[in-house]
């Protein structure tokens, strides 16, 4: 089995003091990088998705619901849509950039971009395409946010036949209290969870 780890949208603004900020995001993007300067060895690729939003519609709203609408973040060029630090020091295999005319939370929804373009470009691989072309069979998932973006990306995973796993300490969610639902949906659809314990 060939594996890539996914790192999802690891960027300021889904940090703390980002415009879109999770608890303990700057502490997951640590130890992600930790874990892969440990273990990428044993991966057949790493890869990065970005949120990289130009116009995403009512996904950005003045009165989010923090459901279907959220506060502006990760406008594409700004220093909260780049990679976090941690993540960007990285050797990584290929970068990935969704978002820039909807809502995105799936990493499958990304295409490999120059993630510095100014401009929307959609002349990219599609990451599913990119990760069959690379043999990759099973995917791990990292990242922002666990109930969002991690679980979309998931689940899409699993429906494009990859052996889905998320390390869930890894991982933090905008919404703590609800992650064991979160868990069950993913291990319902034939996700693999791993948590600590």
């Amino acid at each position: 089995m060939s594996t890539a780890l996914l790192i999802i949208d690891v960027q300021p603004d889904f940090c703390e003091d980002g415009a879109l900020a999770v608890a303990g995001g700057n502490a997951v993007a640590a130890a992600i990088a930790a874990d892969v300067a440990e273990r990428k060895c044993s991966y057949s690729a790493v890869v990065t998705t970005q949120d990289w939003h130009i116009e995403p519609g009512d996904h950005f709203s003045e009165n989010p619901d923090f459901i279907d609408s959220w506060p502006v973040h990760c406008v594409a060029g700004t220093p909260g849509a780049a990679l976090h630090p941690h993540i960007a020091g990285l050797a990584v295999d290929a970068h990935f950039a969704k978002g820039r005319f909807t809502a995105a939370y799936s990493g499958f929804e990304a295409r490999q971009l120059d993630p510095t373009a100014d401009k929307a470009d959609e002349s990219g691989e599609l990451l599913g395409l990119w990760l069959k072309a690379k043999g990759i069979t099973a995917v791990d998932l990292v990242g922002l946010a666990a109930d969002h973006c991690v679980k979309a990306t998931a689940l899409d995973a699993v429906q494009a036949g990859f052996a889905t796993t998320v390390i869930s300490p890894l991982t933090a969610a905008v919404s703590p209290q609800g992650l064991p639902a979160v868990h069950d949906q993913l291990r319902a659809a034939g996700v693999t969870v791993l948590s600590l314990g």
